[in-house]
């Protein structure tokens, strides 16, 4: 048995291709994520590791937790505690570490970097280790400054040059006096690093005479906890902590790790969804497989084969194809994996240099992938085919389906579907992430019933096609009986390209309502023309609301701060605004009381109310962050939106009990709106700032809408794999067909029907089939786009459903394409049968 199944493989290469290119691709999508996911994370582990080389133990400060209501604060690392640490025993050196937000402007005056990224420090002395200088001198003074290689090499600056750089506020012109190298891993994601001397530093970033953190170094034969446990003894306990390079070195690693496993999970899902894909054309393949060698198998079985060892050599040829595939597949899995890492470096994000791994997991995963897919999909054909009689099998008494096995398919696919459906409502009525589990669950059970219904679905939805068919004359009419003349065969066709759609079309509904909703939920919540913040999300000088206030056509504006407290005990965060403006620049709607901002009297939303079960004309003990109380009243409460919540006070109450007063960012109106002119005036009214963003509504849509927009184009990307499984799956059918039917098409072109009607039948089978997966997986993908609107909508007041007909017509569009372009090949092959040949086939 073992040899016959072995030149049953290599007896049918050809028809056994698809299979090995549907397996392949799905494996190599598995082994492509890990080798991927496995190379970035190593190099972005050894890079960083490089960064804490000359770092054996680090003091940082240590966080005071708060008291009753008092709010807690991290102390200051002064010069007394970085002499302190550079004396202790074992110590060789101890620098002082200062850091903060820079922007670097190109030469066009745009932030290089992506914000988060754009990050400055200190340069340390003369020579400082951490940053080998490439060419120049150290700074000296606020006039001089130092950047990174990568950043000199983007945007084309040389040693002499003067460079426009925004660290809080005003913006700087300084000379750049040297270039350096770097490992540090923001630079290394695509962000820029600029060095000051350290006294300029400490200014610059608002923290004169002290420092972000201590780095020391040991002496030669000293080890980091022997350096630790000195420094734990000489620093006071309150105020510092260590923390050894080692430490430090395996932390960053592992939020590497952890950062690296989410995208890892999330490739393997698609890689999942292919495969998935690929189960139901190998099972289609062996299907049609077995049933071609019906009569070969029931010789076997009447010679003496048991039903054991007939199941047993369709699994050795699933065994044979599966380990072939799973070889392929983990090569072409390689290759991914470079290439990816290749396409992140065209597309401008910085990767460090390292080696590709492929681990032994990879492998083992590829070929276990590879073989047992294969033979699970091949399992249920084998022992269909064992359990036919073989006299049975060589009348062909067995070939169609039974009423009973039809009704117990069509039981279990109701069952199916119904429970999915049940499951999925009952998800869009439980809050946000509670339900997102059991709608995962709701959609697995509906996506399963509806493909074992799909063959009773198969007859109506195919038939509605028959007045377009019948424009075609005789072929259209034998390519809707061909159609559904195997309805299962029909259904495990479509089912591939169904759940693809389902998935795309998904997508595409909650992408597009999450757009219109951002769209209203800016105009909704605020009447200003533009918000200015800083491009990394910090703080705002207090000046730049000065300089918008003088701006000419600016009317209103109002800087916004954020300030912890505690109430009753519990932490809550204050919004500072202007009392006096704010109600013009924003709408929101009032639930009780009255929108009046000044003194003692704050609005709050209705969360944080009904929270602390206040109403207009409540009152309550505020404790500021300096640890003063004061006796608040609310004067109105309104209804909380994804862009203004919370506590508002007046900002002239708050500010005398914040030790450093900054804003988050400045609501702006101006007399003309909105308008390039304007936003252009009120960018040169704060210096051209490369750190500052000023932004219109619109505006603020469009960038949150961004992220939707890419991960939704990277999603397209990787369904497309799923998609062109799809098509291998209608290929292989048709293929397959075709070779069944030879010697009916063999009789067609005897009684005179010519080979481009022969074409047109085999092409419009397949155009009616893909139509049909495609019917399916939009009907689905609207259902479960509504659904977890539903769950969107419960944290996202304005969220509203939208459904994009152009998209999807798109979408049915690209069904009818995968149809006509997968007929090519199979419609050629079977026009160009020998008539003669075919008629004495068997």
């Amino acid at each position: 048995m073992f040899r016959t199944a072995l030149r049953n493989v290599l007896a049918h290469k050809a028809r056994l291709l698809m299979t090995v290119l549907a397996v392949m691709l799905g494996v190599a999508f598995v082994s492509g994520t890990l080798v991927f996911t496995n190379t970035l994370s190593n190099a972005l582990q050894k890079s960083s590791a490089k960064g804490f080389d000359r770092v054996d133990v680090a003091v940082q400060p240590k966080w005071q937790k708060g008291s009753g209501d008092t709010v807690g604060k991290a102390p200051e690392l002064t010069q007394a505690l970085l002499d302190t640490s550079a004396r202790v025993p074992g110590a060789a050196s101890a620098v002082g570490v200062v850091n903060g937000f820079t922007a670097i402007a190109d030469k066009d005056g745009k932030l290089i970097g992506g914000g988060f990224q754009s990050q400055g420090g200190n340069y340390w002395g003369t020579k400082d280790p951490r940053y080998p200088l490439v060419g120049g001198r150290a700074p000296s003074g606020e006039g001089e400054v130092l950047i990174d290689s990568t950043t000199a090499e983007r945007a084309g600056y040389r040693v002499g040059d003067t460079v426009r750089i925004s660290v809080d506020g005003p913006v700087l012109t300084p000379k750049v006096t040297g270039i350096f190298t770097t490992d540090d891993g923001n630079v290394a994601a695509g962000g820029s690093l600029a060095l000051f001397d350290t006294a300029t530093a400490q200014r610059l970033f608002g923290k004169p005479g002290t420092y972000d953190e201590i780095d020391v170094t040991a002496k030669s034969g000293v080890g980091q906890s022997a350096l630790a446990a000195e420094l734990d003894k000489a620093l006071p306990a309150d105020r510092a902590e260590t923390v050894t390079g080692e430490k430090l070195a395996a932390d960053q690693a592992e939020m590497i790790t952890a950062s690296m496993s989410g995208l890892k999970q999330g490739l393997l899902v698609f890689a999942g969804i292919a495969l998935f894909v690929g189960t139901f054309i190998i099972a289609n393949t062996f299907t049609m497989l077995v049933a071609q060698r019906t009569k070969e198998l029931a010789l076997l079985r009447a010679v003496g084969a048991s039903r054991r060892q007939v199941t047993r050599s369709v699994l050795i040829e699933a065994f044979v194809v599966g380990t072939v595939a799973g070889v392929t597949g983990l090569v072409a899995g390689i290759g991914i994996g470079a290439g990816l890492r290749s396409l992140l470096g065209a597309l401008g994000a910085t990767v460090p240099d390292g080696p590709l791994v492929v681990s032994p997991d990879t492998v083992v995963a590829a070929l276990v992938v590879g073989v047992v897919i294969t033979m699970l999909a091949a399992w249920l054909p084998g022992r269909r085919a064992a359990k036919i009689p073989p006299v049975a099998a060589m009348s062909s008494l067995h070939a169609k389906a039974t009423t009973r096995s039809l009704v117990l398919r069509n039981t279990i696919g109701a069952l199916f579907s119904a429970a999915g459906v049940a499951v999925v409502l009952a998800a869009t009525t439980m809050n946000g992430s509670d339900g997102q589990a059991p709608m995962g669950l709701g959609a697995v059970l509906l996506i399963i019933g509806v493909f074992v219904l799909t063959p009773l679905l198969s007859r109506p939805l195919i038939a509605a096609t028959a007045p377009a068919l019948r424009a075609f004359g005789v072929a259209g009419k034998l390519a809707r009986q061909n159609s559904v003349r195997n309805p299962r065969r029909t259904a495990a066709t479509a089912s591939a390209l169904m759940i693809g759609l389902t998935l795309i079309t998904g997508m595409t509904v909650v992408a597009g309502s999450l757009q219109h909703s951002i769209d209203k939920m800016a105009a909704a919540a605020i009447k200003a023309d533009y918000v200015v913040s800083m491009a990394n999300g910090n703080s705002l000088s207090t000046d730049v609301d000065k300089k918008l206030k003088a701006t000419a056509g600016v009317t209103a504006t109002s800087p916004l701060r954020n300030a912890p407290s505690r109430i009753d005990g519990i932490s809550e965060y204050l919004t500072g605004v202007d009392g006096s403006t704010i109600g013009e620049l924003t709408a929101l709607t009032l639930d009780s009381g009255a929108f009046e901002v000044g003194g003692t009297r704050v609005v709050v939303d209705d969360r944080t109310a009904k929270s602390h079960h206040w109403k207009a004309g409540s009152s309550f003990t505020v404790n500021y962050e300096d640890g003063k109380p004061q006796q608040l009243t609310v004067a109105g409460v309104y209804e909380a939106t994804e862009m203004m919540r919370g506590i508002m006070l007046d900002n002239a109450t708050l500010a005398p009990h914040q030790p450093d007063v900054t804003d988050m960012q400045v609501m702006v109106k101006t007399s003309g709106g909105a308008s390039d002119a304007t936003k252009d005036r009120l960018e040169k009214a704060l210096g051209s700032n490369p750190g500052i963003k000023v932004q219109s509504k619109q505006d603020i849509s469009n960038s949150i809408a961004s992220m939707f927009t890419l991960v939704l184009n990277m999603l397209y990307g990787l369904l497309a794999m799923a998609v062109i499984v799809a098509v291998l799956g209608v290929v292989n059918t048709l293929a397959m067909s075709v070779f069944e039917r030879s010697q009916e098409i063999g009789m067609l072109r005897a009684i005179g029907l010519d080979r481009r009607n022969i074409k047109r039948m085999v092409r419009l089978e397949s155009l009616v089939i893909s139509l049909f997966g495609g019917v399916l997986g939009i009907g689905l993908g609207v259902f479960f786009g509504w659904a977890a609107g539903e769950l969107l909508g419960a944290k996202m007041t304005t969220y509203e459903l939208v459904l994009p007909w152009a998209r999807m017509a798109l979408f049915l569009l690209l069904a009818a394409t995968v149809g006509v372009l997968a007929a090519l090949w199979p419609a050629r092959r079977a026009a160009r049968l020998n008539m003669l040949a075919a008629i004495k086939s068997e």
